[in-house]
């Protein structure tokens, strides 16, 4: 067994040990999962950022692995790629505001909801009315994003030529079936938990999903 494949390993084995976690405290103590457990700036949410970066740092590894093999197109997607995780990574600390204490700039304090230094938090105005970013493009768009990059892809990855080539082509890591039924799993956990702030714990299993499959995609020879 190779280096990647033990941390593979240990990567998911986490997310059914999150689960398990996650399971016990909120039946048996909600009051601590919400203002503790899942809670802002707690160890759910430090974690999610942690193996957010991770992640991206797993995408810069691959990038330059891809750029040494002379496929400069998946390099500069996988190098976009990592951006994004990078951000996402921020995003979920509010780049370190609470831990360094810097006050939110004006622009932000006047159109985040939150009073917060990220952007996930906006509310725009529209001539539609308000937009609010976290319940929109970061609510339910991505949710249904991601649930299909999870479970759709990684079983039609083989059974369809295009979606192959396509996901090969713009250098996405593919998700194994492994993924696919601990998405789903997940999913159905935190749907069933009375609890706040589940959701918190959600995005803390996709950041490890996440870092699994950039370390051992289905398509590894176009992605790494």
């Amino acid at each position: 067994m190779t280096t990647a494949e033990r941390v593979d390993r240990g990567l998911l084995g986490s997310i059914v040990a999150i689960l398990a976690i996650t399971i016990v405290i909120a039946i048996f103590g909600p009051d601590f999962f919400a203002h503790t457990y899942a809670a802002e700036d707690g160890i759910v949410e430090y974690a999610t950022a942690v193996f957010l970066l991770i992640a991206s740092i797993v995408l810069v590894r691959n990038a330059i692995s891809l750029k040494s093999r002379g496929m400069g197109f998946a390099f500069g997607l996988t190098l976009f790629y990592a951006l994004l995780f990078f951000l996402a990574s921020g995003e979920e600390i509010s780049w370190g505001q609470r831990i360094f204490g810097w006050e939110t700039g004006e622009a932000l304090l006047e159109h985040n909801k939150q009073g917060e230094t990220n952007f996930h938090n906006l509310v725009i105005q529209t001539p539609w009315g308000e937009l609010d970013l976290v319940k929109t493009v970061f609510g339910s768009v991505l949710t249904t994003v991601l649930l299909i990059y999870l479970v759709g892809l990684p079983l039609l990855f083989p059974r369809s030529t295009f979606i192959a080539n396509l996901a090969n082509r713009l250098a996405v890591p593919v998700p194994r079936l492994s993924h696919a039924i601990l998405a789903v799993l997940s999913s159905l956990v935190i749907a069933l938990i009375i609890a706040g702030r589940k959701w918190e714990v959600y995005e803390l299993i996709f950041s490890l999903l996440a870092t699994s499959i950039f370390l051992l995609p289905q398509n590894k020879e176009h992605t790494k």
